[in-house]
């Protein structure tokens, strides 16, 4: 089973970079479905200075820290990723995280996260 610990280490480069290769492979996704899923245009997954820009490297990042924030709580990493992509947040319109994520809003996302963690109201 992959830990939030485990996740990071896998897909992220000693660098702080976030590994599309290692993300794909991790997610079980291909290249278009990662760029689908964290609003990112094919390119910018597959060519390298595409991938090393600070716009996709944030992009990423806000995916890969909300997918590892909802991992303990989801039990494995296809559930956390599944709730990522498809669970209403009712604070949002039901809008979901990969929504958010997508409008550039996953601070929002990680806040709302921080609270249910503390036990706060969704």
């Amino acid at each position: 089973m992959v830990t939030a610990d485990r996740f990071l280490s896998d897909v992220m480069a000693p660098d702080g970079h976030v590994e599309a290769e290692r993300l794909t492979a991790t997610l079980h996704v291909t290249k278009g479905e990662l760029a689908l899923a964290f609003g990112l245009s094919r390119d910018a997954v597959s060519k390298t200075a595409r991938l090393r820009s600070p716009a996709t490297q944030a992009r990423l990042r806000d995916g890969v820290e909300i997918i590892n924030r909802v991992l303990p709580w989801a039990g494995s990493l296809p559930q956390a990723f599944a709730w990522y992509r498809a669970q209403p947040l009712p604070s949002f319109g039901d809008r979901t995280a990969e929504d958010l994520v997508k409008e550039g809003r996953a601070e929002a996302v990680k806040r709302y996260l921080s609270r249910i963690a503390v036990g706060g109201f969704a």
